[in-house]
């Protein structure tokens, strides 16, 4: 045993488990960037040839909503209605496809962080 010094020596992947952690430390960090960029970010989704508009964050998050006043129709009620449905669902696809283009790239990882 002339040649054992104790402890670990290179052959035990040491050094490899620190590059994982700097690896995960990094992708967490960039995960942070990219859910505060979805928090920062506005989209905006239309009906009725702009009528009606609402805005979200990139989290999908109402943010508010206009409506000229056109749109707005006492005898027709339903119509201002399916309008702000439309919108709706104009600025959840967006803010979707916003927040896939942003973390998608974390793919199942995103959530073990």
């Amino acid at each position: 045993m002339a040649g054992f010094r104790g402890g670990y020596g290179g052959g035990f992947g040491g050094g490899n488990m620190q590059n994982m952690i700097k690896q995960a430390q990094k992708m967490q960090q960039e995960m942070a960037k990219a859910q505060e960029e979805l928090q920062n970010a506005e989209l905006t989704g239309s009906a009725g040839g702009g009528l009606v508009e609402v805005r979200v964050n990139g989290k999908n998050e109402f943010l508010g909503i206009s409506i000229k006043p056109e749109a707005v129709d006492p005898d027709d009620v339903e119509m201002l209605e399916d309008l702000i449905a439309a919108a709706m669902s104009d600025a959840k696809a967006k803010a979707d496809e916003l927040s896939r283009e942003k973390l998608g790239a974390f793919g199942a990882m995103g959530g073990m962080l």
